[in-house]
């Protein structure tokens, strides 16, 4: 396999200081609704611009300098706002802004706030509806000093300067609106600005995100990280389905990355874009054999990542029980057939064991690495879950052959994988990432001698490079495929703390160990939610906590927006490190999933909520199976029984949670719970 495939000429040496993504103290606040997609930089790195406006087509991937706002020589500097009065230019200086997304609104809006003299500036950033490719600006000025000015506002894009008066008679505040909007101009669109109308400033895009999921933590960092892993995900996503696996890094796309991110819209109540990936990836990402497509492109068998159908798989029946859409499954039930038959194709099986056998690790080392034709643990456990689930969908539409076929499949895979005597992915009482065909544990790579890979990653370093531990091997303990209570959970997740601040100080899980890392050392949010969900699930709060504190702090925090990983690259030949939306979906698993506990099934909900050690209250508001359930619950006081009321019914509290059944029409399920 050539390792070409992991560069491409991005140097942020070359041009302007903007062109760089991982600027000092930086924040990018993404908004969208499918026809436009825009970033809010915020940052204090010298030469860049404190406030710019990065304005892309969601339809059309690219690095950062490929921002239909961006200029090859000053960068975004000409979407960054200036205060003129009598030829005194005011603007924000990097250091001194102050950025939130705003709380307790429905819908995404960012607010930057900063000072300059006698004036305070309050820039408020939103799209005005779902249905155009519009966003928004909303300019409040306000004069802090006794006396009368007037004032310019200036901004613009691509060449052309916006601006617009306000006069002050004394102290007080004046406001203007400035519209950005997409345009077909020939084959790739443009960016146009205007003054808007003063009937455009509220947004009407409310009703929409009224509709999704409202969910509370009596936290306002956990608040935070949720509205913002829901409002961005919908930003991420273009309105054909498309979504870059990295925004600015990679310019491609994955099933796995996906299908994981219209399950998070679907925890998060959005429907639509959910659907709208889904069917896009059945219908274009799987080939008439059931191959799925990894980086926008197929591979040979050999490098195929067959967790990937597992993984769709999974998400679609979770879509099916959320929406009740049975539609989409009876729509792509051909393509739903192959995907679930692929991986059990000859080629794939170990004959010994009946594991699945590749030569492709789940983070995409391969043999370039030193990765050996082997058993992967996480290949088998999404091809696994992704059969149980296709055997339900199956059952569900009268598909009983198939049902018991891949029910069946689904059952040796998992005995294979955690009690085979020879060839299971347990060793010493906690899971392994990968066995070789004959049966060893795979310990260690190392990478071929003609390799192109860049010799600065620790992976090219004297000594041993270590393959485990390695974080996926959490993950059958976060979706519970086993009892993640139980001693071999305890002894996997106890093998991950290897894994936290390996060679970096402050925090934060690596994907693996550190010494076969091909890139560079350092903590990988993806990597420290796996852990904190497995660990939620194990009763270990206090790991889970860590997570969290630990990316309310790291750069991105205030616009809940994380880089890939934290630490220095190779830039070139590697891309530079983009913002990564496979995290705000964990974040919404771990709420939604884990914490408040809502898993509809195909007949029947069930509640498992549990309050983060910490916590006192939560609640969450979500659409389901066209009605809406609430729930409510908080922590006992002193002396008070624990329990749930679903209307008038009491049910006492069990801490494996309670079932509902789910009639076939509905408008609301409303459940309060006591908890211990």
């Amino acid at each position: 396999m050539e390792v070409q495939e992991h560069f491409y000429s991005d140097d942020p040496s070359r041009g302007p200081v903007d062109g760089k993504t991982t600027l000092r103290g930086v924040d990018y606040f993404f908004l969208g609704n499918g026809l436009i997609q825009a970033a809010v930089q915020v940052t204090a790195a010298e030469g860049a611009t404190p406030v710019g406006l990065l304005v892309m087509n969601p339809e059309r991937l690219g690095p950062k300098r490929a921002a239909l706002t961006f200029d090859g020589g000053s960068g975004i500097g000409a979407t960054a706002l200036s205060v003129v009065e009598r030829g005194a230019v005011r603007s924000a200086r990097g250091g001194s802004v102050r950025a939130r997304w705003i709380p307790g609104v429905p819908d995404p809006r960012v607010e930057i706030c900063w000072k300059s003299g006698p004036y305070r500036i309050t820039e408020l950033f939103f799209c005005p509806d779902m249905g155009s490719a519009r966003l928004l600006r909303r300019v409040t000025v306000t004069r802090t000093a006794a006396g009368g000015s007037s004032v310019r506002l200036k901004t613009g894009v691509g060449g052309k300067t916006v601006e617009t008066s306000l006069a002050f008679r004394n102290r007080g505040a004046k406001t203007a609106v400035f519209e950005y909007g997409l345009k077909r101009r020939g084959a790739e669109p443009a960016v146009t600005i205007s003054l808007a109308t003063p009937s455009d400033i509220e947004p009407k895009s409310a009703g929409y995100w009224k509709d999704t999921a409202i969910c509370r933590f009596s936290d306002p960092l956990l608040d935070r990280f949720f509205a913002a892993s829901k409002f961005q995900l919908r930003a991420a996503v273009s309105a054909s389905g498309r979504l870059d696996g990295s925004i600015w890094q990679y310019n491609l796309e994955w099933v796995r990355d996906q299908a994981l991110v219209a399950l998070a819209l679907t925890m998060s109540g959005q429907f639509g874009p959910a659907r709208t990936i889904l069917d896009r990836l059945l219908s274009e990402f799987v080939s008439d054999e059931g191959a799925t497509m990894d980086s926008s492109r197929l591979r040979a068998w050999e490098e195929s990542e067959f967790d990937q159908n597992g993984v769709l798989l999974f998400a679609l029946e979770s879509y099916a029980n959320w929406t009740g859409d049975r539609e989409l499954v009876l729509e792509r039930w051909d393509k739903i057939e192959k995907a679930a038959a692929f991986p059990l194709r000859r080629r794939f099986r170990h004959g010994p064991s009946g594991l699945l056998v590749n030569r492709r690790e789940f983070w995409e080392r391969h043999e370039a690495h030193g990765v050996r034709m082997g058993m992967e643990l996480a290949h088998q456990l999404f091809v696994a879950m992704g059969l149980q689930s296709a055997g339900r969908m199956a059952r569900l539409i009268g598909r009983i052959g198939k049902a018991n076929a891949w029910a069946a499949a689904a059952a040796r895979l998992r005995e294979a994988m955690l009690r085979d005597t020879k060839y299971s992915l347990v060793e010493a009482g906690a899971f392994i990432k990968r066995r070789g065909v004959a049966g060893e544990v795979q310990e260690e790579i190392r990478p071929l001698a003609d390799s192109s890979l860049p010799r600065q990653a620790p992976l090219f370093e004297a000594g041993r490079h270590l393959l485990n531990p390695d974080s996926s091997a959490v993950l059958p303990l976060a979706w519970e495929f086993i009892d993640p209570a139980g001693r071999l959970a305890r002894r996997t997740l106890a093998s991950m703390e290897t894994l936290w601040n390996q060679r970096w100080k402050g925090g934060g899980y690596g994907r693996y160990h550190v010494t076969s890392e091909p890139d560079s050392p350092g903590p990988w949010p993806i990597s420290s939610l796996f852990i904190a969900r497995a660990a939620f699930e194990a009763g270990d709060d206090a790991a889970t906590r860590r997570v969290l504190d630990w990316l309310g702090r790291v750069p991105g925090a205030r616009a809940a927006a994380w880089f890939e990983f934290y630490g220095p690259r190779p830039v070139p030949p590697y891309p530079q490190v983009g913002v990564i939306p496979w995290t705000w979906a964990e974040l919404v698993f771990l709420f939604v999933h884990h914490m408040l506990g809502v898993r509809p099934g195909a007949d029947a909900l069930r509640l498992r909520p549990r309050l983060l050690r910490g916590l006192t209250r939560m609640e969450v508001d979500v659409p389901l199976r066209g009605g809406r359930l609430e729930m409510a619950v908080r922590k006992a006081r002193r002396g008070e029984e624990s329990g749930y009321k679903v209307g008038s019914r009491k049910i006492p509290y069990h801490p494996y949670g309670l079932g509902l059944e789910l009639p076939d029409k509905f408008d609301r399920i409303s459940v309060r719970g006591i908890l211990p």
